[in-house]
């Protein structure tokens, strides 16, 4: 009997479009044809068929991939397919589901050619001309799951670091707070330090976390206060590549050191005396960096005072070398203020040399 269904087709006398229940013209298609079809179709889709009976032996098998159509024999069983630790495994599972009736999945990993690929398979009781059998769909899902591993580490990755920041973020919040006696200088503080927090982690979001380069990180901080009449900025030496760690707790630093400058130093004097520079060195006896900073002040005989409870001073002092496990030495000398930081090998690849 022929099935009507509800179809638009295009009516080329008229150009246009009309509605017809009209029965599909043709003949159906032949069980040979189908066949053909299906088979067809599990090749393009990579997907295996292998038919059990209740004795769970190998009886039938489709478009199974070459390393196990290498294998197959009527007659044989899951551990002739998927070797004996598999095929233990796949029998006790199996058994199962001819006992209970209750559909399950299975994955297997196995070494294919020097490579390990892994295996999902569907498998479900049937009734097989009156006895009973297990169908086993079987695809291959090796790349996929590799996506999935890699999306979960990501995932854990992006967690840890989202924790490191909250943490950071909660450490300036406090500690700016402490060291300031209205909301309105809480405020404008925070929110400084916070857009330069933003800016280092700009710079490691685009490296796909991989960290950022010390003279990129450097002009991001310099760029809101460094005058337009200064010419360039004054970043010399090796353009290390920072770490991630390394590249946002540095990115704190040079922001104290600059905010500082452009209150009360050479930034807001013109800018014209202020040189930041990286070099190779050693600390405790390994490979290291160190940049110095080195600013002139406008006064020559002033010698700038930090507050000793100033949260610059604690950033510059304490926070920064012991986040990278470096060293740090701020000196207030008469008419300078220099600032000597020396970081581990650990926080950074020199991969590029002037």
């Amino acid at each position: 009997m022929a099935t009507s269904f509800q179809l638009r087709k295009k009516d080329r006398r008229k150009g246009g479009l009309v509605n017809t229940t009209e029965p599909l013209t043709g003949k159906p298609f032949a069980l040979e044809g189908k066949s053909a079809m299906m088979e067809r179709a599990l090749s393009s889709a990579g997907i295996s068929i292998l038919f059990q009976d209740s004795t769970l032996t190998l009886s039938y098998a489709e478009n199974l991939p070459r390393h196990f159509a290498e294998l197959f024999f009527a007659g044989g069983s899951d551990s002739d397919l998927f070797g004996e630790a598999h095929g233990d495994y796949l029998r006790t599972l199996k058994f199962k589901v001819l006992e209970t009736g209750t559909a399950t999945n299975a994955e297997i990993d196995m070494d294919v050619d020097g490579e390990v690929r892994t295996y999902e398979l569907k498998v479900q009781r049937i009734n097989n001309g009156g006895s009973l059998g297990i169908l086993s769909v079987i695809s291959e899902v090796t790349e996929m799951r590799h996506r999935e591993k890699v999306l979960k580490s990501l995932l854990r990755e992006l967690s840890h670091r989202s924790k490191n920041l909250l943490a950071i973020i909660q450490g300036i919040a406090t500690q700016t707070a402490r060291n300031t006696l209205s909301l309105d200088s809480f405020l404008a503080k925070f929110r400084g330090r916070l857009q330069s927090l933003s800016n280092s982690q700009d710079l490691i979001t685009d490296s796909s976390w991989r960290g950022a380069y010390l003279f990129d990180l450097a002009e991001k901080q310099f760029a809101p206060y460094w005058p337009e009449t200064a010419g360039s900025m004054p970043i010399f030496g090796i353009n290390a590549h920072m770490t991630p760690n390394a590249a946002v707790h540095l990115g704190l630093a040079l922001h104290e050191l600059i905010v500082n400058s452009a209150s009360y130093g050479a930034i807001a004097g013109g800018a014209s005396s202020i040189t930041l520079n990286c070099k190779e060195a050693k600390h405790n006896g390994k490979k290291a960096i160190e940049i110095a900073w080195v600013e002139i002040l406008p006064n020559r005989t002033e010698i700038h005072e930090f507050s000793e409870n100033s949260f610059g001073k604690t950033v510059l002092e304490r926070v920064v070398p012991s986040s990278m496990s470096g060293k740090a030495e701020l000196r207030l000398v008469p008419g300078r203020i220099e600032y000597y930081l020396q970081i581990p090998e650990t926080e950074f690849e020199i991969l590029k040399r002037p």
